[in-house]
């Protein structure tokens, strides 16, 4: 369709439907003369003159009718690609009003026309209606099945796996659309009852545990996974067989397209890493969240990173009297001004350059604004930059955290929430212990001031900046090579979205002092993760794309732990969140600690991993493996 050009749609528009009518009413014309001369035996000199006179002063006005009905049944206003069953119960109701019609007008007056041709003529007529409207379909079908076989070089051989809606649809466009170059060459549905039947016209060969067999049968190419209604272990186990194909495979985004009729070829998208992790999506109490967040006053450091954006779209989702977003990179800080103001026009939103690390400037902000809670995000996270850097760390994780902290006590701020990693668990690089230094600091001020201080833990989130997951999609894009540290390294994963909706609810458990755990689910092999990833992009890892193994990088674990053991381990109402119990501590000595890091981290220091390990006993600076 051209935009611009109303009149020359609309003439098309029209000379279609005209031809359609013509058809009709030939149609009509030839079947009750059928039925006149199949009531003489075929035999056109035998008709008697009075019923010859009868059809033709009849027939007239009948087509009229006719063409009438079928308007009103709206059989003028379908696509005629698409006609389907609805378009037959549609003829039947037309057909059904017709013949009350008939027998009002005709069944008394036998001059007319016998009631026997009348009959044959009806049942007739009704079969070249329908004929007439599945023509063009089946015209289409034909044309498109030919050019497969004649340009059969540049056609991909499709298997879809699910022949429930979602699937006929999609079996449907590949059938009709003159935008789907693609030939769907077979089904796969797990239902015994759908084996050996069709679905437009394509054979349902087999349940998932055919793939790779029906792969090679039908010379499949690309694979589309079409039930979005499955859970996520099933659709992880589907998917990692068909990993082991070879085939590019596709799915929908998600079951909301079925519920909004939007399921489309346009709509695939490729496989992401969340597809493979084989849970289904985290549930969190929205009424507990909104509960203590609406008409409250809150501030976001780092507000303009992976996790704090996302803490602050889910924040102003939950109406908060102010969301105040603390960031230093102005760039990140824009983005997400600019997308909460489209989002959210109403909300009262005030965003703010500045460090933590600015004393005066976390003062001036917590002083002037007042916050009830605080999110405490800003931080310095990647791995082997601190261990270069591990000054730095210090300078931005621990004591910002504490600028912070300090600054949130002295103006009565209601709730503090630090965002911690599994990283801080017996620690292996200055990162994780930067932070664990960090949960430290909240519990000795929880136990000093009336702010709740707390802290959430989790372990990986896919696709926040600086994680494996982006930087593998950009090298199977590029070729390759595809580089993992380890064969052997595990990691937790959970996306952006759950973290940031389960630190929230802990927020709403958060009493003081607790070191809240998420529960990340089962851990990931990342050599695995690569491998699939490749595979699922149309690739063979290893023949078309390398795996790399690079080494451990400085202060990397094979795993990540979520708990220390000394901590123990205490359920809350959400089942995915739990409370590791406070460690005992001296705060006085930790103080004096404190101020002798600080000292030593501003000058620069060359041992600051040394003074950290005296200061964190389960810090252990030489990874084992």
């Amino acid at each position: 369709m051209k935009i611009g050009r109303p009149g020359f749609l609309n003439k098309t528009v029209l000379t279609k439907v005209l031809m359609i009518m013509a058809l009709d009413v030939v149609a009509t014309i030839c079947a009750y003369f059928l039925g006149l001369w199949f009531r003489y035996d075929f035999s056109f000199q035998d008709i008697r003159g009075v019923h010859m006179a009868g059809f033709l002063s009849a027939i007239g006005p009948w087509c009229a009718i006719t063409i009438l009905v079928f308007a009103c049944f709206r059989l003028y206003s379908s696509i005629w690609a698409f006609v389907s069953t609805s378009e037959v119960f549609r003829i039947i109701g037309a057909y059904l009003i017709l013949a009350i019609i008939g027998v009002a007008l005709f069944h008394f007056d036998g001059s007319l026309m016998p009631r026997a041709s009348m009959v044959v003529g009806y049942l007739i007529s009704f079969l070249c209606t329908v004929a007439i409207r599945f023509s063009y379909r089946l015209l289409r079908t034909a044309q498109k099945r030919i050019s497969h076989m004649t340009h059969a070089s540049g056609v991909k051989n499709v298997m879809l796996i699910g022949a429930g809606d979602a699937g006929r649809a999609l079996a449907l466009e590949f059938n009709n659309s003159d935008f789907v170059k693609d030939h769907l060459s077979c089904v796969i549905d797990d239902n015994p009852v759908k084996r050996n039947k069709r679905l437009c016209g394509a054979p349902i060969v087999g349940g998932r545990y055919e793939i790779p067999e029906m792969v090679k049968q039908y010379k499949i190419s690309k694979i589309i996974f079409a039930i979005p209604s499955c859970s996520a272990k099933t659709r992880k186990e589907i998917l990692d067989i068909c990993s082991t194909t070879g085939c590019e495979v596709q799915l929908l985004p998600g079951i909301f397209q079925m519920v909004n009729g939007d399921v489309s070829v346009s709509k695939l998208r490729r496989v992401d890493p969340q597809d493979l992790l084989g849970r289904d999506p985290i549930q969190v109490n929205l009424e507990e969240i909104f509960e203590y967040i609406h008409g409250k006053v809150v501030l976001v450091t780092g507000g303009g990173g992976s996790i704090g954006s996302e803490l602050c779209r889910q924040i102003a989702g939950a109406g908060p009297k102010m969301l105040i977003i603390f960031e230093i990179y102005e760039n990140s800080a824009y983005d997400i001004q600019q997308e909460l103001k489209r989002n959210y026009p109403d909300l009262d939103l005030q965003v703010l350059i500045g460090s933590v690390r600015n004393t005066n400037r976390v003062e001036y902000v917590v002083g002037k604004y007042r916050p009830d809670l605080i999110f405490h995000a800003a931080a310095h996270k990647h791995v082997p930059l601190m261990e270069d850097s591990p000054n730095e760390a210090i300078k931005n994780n621990v004591f910002g955290t504490y600028k912070l902290a300090k600054a949130a006590a002295k103006y009565g701020v209601k709730r503090f929430v630090l965002i911690s990693t599994d990283k801080a668990v017996n620690p292996t690089n200055i990162m994780g212990a930067s932070k664990r230094l960090c949960e430290m600091v909240v519990q000795m001020m929880n136990r000093e001031s009336k702010t709740e201080f707390v802290a959430v833990r989790f372990g990986n989130v896919l696709g926040s900046n600086g994680s494996v997951i982006p930087l593998f999609k950009k090298q199977i894009e590029e070729g390759g090579p595809v580089t993992v540290t380890h064969p052997d390294i595990i990691r937790y994963f959970m996306t952006i979205p759950e973290a940031v909706s389960l630190v929230l609810q802990a927020g709403y458990y958060a009493r003081g002092g607790e070191i809240f755990v998420l529960d990340m689910g089962e851990p990931v092999k990342i050599d695995t993760m690569a491998r699939n990833m490749i595979r699922l992009s149309g690739f063979e890892p290893d023949v078309d794309i390398k795996v790399v193994y690079t080494g451990l990088r400085p202060g990397e674990k094979l795993y990540e732990e979520l708990l220390m053991k000394e901590e123990g381990m205490q359920d809350t109402a959400n089942r995915l969140i739990h409370i590791g119990k406070p460690i005992e501590m001296d705060d006085e000595q930790f103080r004096q600690q404190l101020e002798r890091l600080d000292k030593a981290c501003r000058a620069e220091v060359s041992n600051i991993k040394d003074i950290v390990a005296e200061i964190v006993q389960t810090y252990k600076q030489k990874l084992e493996v």
